[in-house]
C-alpha cells in the first residue's frame, strides 16, 4: 500500500516534514510512505492554465496522488489557518470537479507548530477543504504543539506517546484505504 505524504511547510528544517518522516518509520509492514517534494514548484491555480499542456508540476502532483492509495498531510498553522501553498495544492488536486485526484481518496491530517495549540485550527480547516474537494477525510488529528521541544536536532520525535498516536493514524489511514470502493 502506498501513502503519499505531503508537508505543507516549505522550510528546510520543517517540523511537519520531520513528522512525516517519523510516520514512515512507524508505518506498519506493507505500508510505504512516499514524501512528495515539489510543493514550492506548484504555480498558483489558474483555470485558464489548467489544460492538457498546462504546468508540469500540476500534472505531477495529480499523478502522485492518483498513484497513491491514501494521503497523509502535515500542516503548519499560518495566521490561524493552512498555508497558501498547501491550499493551492488542494485546488490543483481537486480539479476537475467531482473527478479530480482527491475525489474519494482517503486522507489523514496531522500538524506541528511551535505554538501552544499544535496547528489545531489549520488541521480543522484543511479537513474541511479536503472534504469539500471530495476526499474521504479521517476525523482524527494529531496536534504537535511546541514542536521545537518535541524534536531533536536530527528531526526525530522525542515524545513516545506522539509516535504511538502517529502510528495509529497511519494504521487507521491504511485500513481506510483498504476499504475504498472500486469506483473511487
Amino acid at each position: 500500500m502506498r501513502v503519499l505524504a505531503i508537508s505543507g511547510s516549505l522550510r528546510s528544517g520543517s517540523y511537519n516534514t520531520a513528522l512525516l518522516r517519523e510516520a514512515a518509520e512507524v508505518a506498519p509492514a506493507g505500508v510505504e510512505l512516499e514524501l512528495y517534494d515539489g510543493l514550492e514548484l506548484l504555480p498558483p491555480y489558474d483555470e485558464d492554465d489548467d489544460e492538457e499542456d498546462g504546468p508540469v508540476e500540476g500534472a505531477r502532483l495529480r499523478d502522485a496522488i492518483c498513484r497513491a492509495d491514501a494521503l497523509l498531510i502535515a500542516t503548519p498553522e499560518y495566521n490561524g489557518s493552512i498555508p497558501g501553498q498547501l491550499k493551492n495544492a488542494v485546488d490543483w488536486a481537486s480539479r476537475p470537479a467531482r473527478a479530480g485526484a482527491l475525489w474519494g481518496k482517503p486522507v489523514a491530517v496531522v500538524g506541528a507548530t511551535t505554538g501552544s495549540y499544535g496547528a489545531i485550527w489549520a488541521q480543522g480547516d484543511l479537513r474541511r477543504v479536503l472534504g469539500i474537494a471530495g476526499a474521504r477525510v479521517l476525523e482524527t488529528e494529531l496536534p504537535v504543539a511546541r514542536a521545537h521541544e518535541r524534536f531533536d536536532a536530527e528531526g526525530k520525535l522525542l515524545d513516545e506517546q506522539l509516535r504511538e498516536r502517529l502510528g495509529g493514524i497511519v494504521l487507521e489511514l491504511a485500513a481506510a484505504a483498504e476499504h475504498v470502493p472500486a469506483a473511487a
